[in-house]
């Protein structure tokens, strides 16, 4: 065998071994071909970022937004205020000074329950005057007691009789004046002391208190001692703006919502809109008025919604397909072959079946996609 024929045996056999790995990475590509998995869908961006195609729209759920009629709402915030009409103010008929306090502010107190006790010189006085009294009206009762005697003997005429009769008439208002004076000073007429013990009018929450041991009281002056408010019924005063007053009418029902107790769903009437707006930030004061259920303490904050005489159409859509992003609201809506948009919205109340209310963005019949966080990872990716 001379070099050409070595040299041909040679290439040939390089060629035989390329030939055989080529045939081997074909066979592989075709079996990888047969091996793959579901399709994986991709996002191909527009030239608006909210506007976009997506290869395999079929993997995502559209739905239909519902109906949903309701009345437009007005959200306002307020304070819970006792119901003045029913505060009782709790008094001293008698200047002094304080020796006991049997109560403080926030007890609840039972109409007659002992609330403090004055010592008092007003007792002297009253007493003084009291006894004086007495001693009048039975002299006037002797003096009149022997004019009768002697208008019978005919030793004197019926004026002198009727004289005497209206001077023991007198006397005897007197004891009975000067003996209620005692009584209203909390004295025994047989025993008077200095001390004037004071009770609660009526029955209640202390809500307010202005005195402590030893301080002084003056009669029938203010401040008043104690406050004693009745917590069964409340007002909740709110502030509302100018612009939103014509859906708030006297005589609506509006909901209230404790801060402390968020799901507690309370009822309330509008019973007052104060005729005078605040200049500075153009509210009125609005008025509620609504029984306690035991939960209301005063000076809590409520949000009030009031709910405004037409009824409007809105959309409802389940809350999955809201899409909480940047401190905003958005669904996804299919437009066709593919393409997506999305869709600035403002959610509404929650409503029943995870539903939400749509106030704004899309309309009834409009669809979106159901799972609209889903979505939202396939454009990220």
């Amino acid at each position: 065998m001379n070099w050409r024929t070595a040299v041909f045996s040679v290439l040939c056999a390089g060629v035989s071994l390329v030939g055989g790995s080529c045939g081997i990475s074909v066979k592989a590509q075709q079996q990888g071909a047969d091996n793959t998995g579901p399709a994986h869908s991709t996002v191909v961006p527009d030239v608006d970022a909210g506007h976009f195609k997506v290869e395999h729209p079929e993997q995502f759920r559209c739905v239909t937004a519902q109906e949903y009629l309701a009345s437009p709402e007005l959200n306002v915030t307020g304070v819970v205020n006792p119901d003045v009409s029913r505060q009782v103010p709790v008094i001293s008929l008698a200047s002094g000074r304080i020796v006991e306090i049997h109560a403080r502010l926030g007890d609840m107190v039972k109409k007659g329950q002992l609330l403090f006790k004055v010592r008092s010189t007003d007792i002297s006085g009253a007493f003084s005057d009291y006894r004086k009294a007495v001693v009048n009206e039975e002299l006037s009762k002797v003096q009149l007691d022997r004019a009768k005697l002697l208008f019978d003997d005919g030793a004197i005429p019926r004026s002198s009789l009727e004289v005497a009769q209206n001077a023991e008439d007198d006397a005897q208002v007197d004891l009975d004046t000067t003996a209620e004076h005692l009584r209203l000073l909390g004295s025994d007429l047989k025993h008077p002391t200095g001390i004037v013990d004071v009770y609660a009018p009526v029955s209640g929450v202390i809500t307010d208190q202005e005195i402590t041991n030893s301080a002084g009281v003056q009669a029938l002056s203010a401040p008043n001692p104690f406050t004693i408010s009745d917590m069964s019924h409340l007002w909740v005063i709110c502030d509302v703006y100018e612009n939103d007053l014509a859906q708030v009418q006297v005589g609506e029902f509006a909901d209230i919502r404790l801060t402390a107790y968020p799901d507690k769903l309370l009822k309330a009437r509008i019973s007052n809109i104060g005729p005078i707006l605040d200049p500075n930030i153009r509210t009125a004061k609005v008025r509620l008025d609504l029984d306690n259920p035991g939960l209301m303490r005063l000076g809590m904050f409520v949000t009030s919604t009031f709910h405004g005489p037409r009824v409007k159409r809105y959309a409802s859509i389940p809350s999955s397909a809201i899409l909480h992003l940047h401190d905003r609201e958005w669904v996804y809506s299919p437009v066709g072959n593919g393409y997506y948009r999305r869709v600035e919205v403002t959610g509404g109340s929650m409503l029943p079946g995870n539903m939400q209310e749509i106030t704004s963005g899309i309309e009834p019949g409009t669809e979106v996609v159901s799972d609209a966080l889903d979505l939202q990872h396939t454009v990220s990716e």
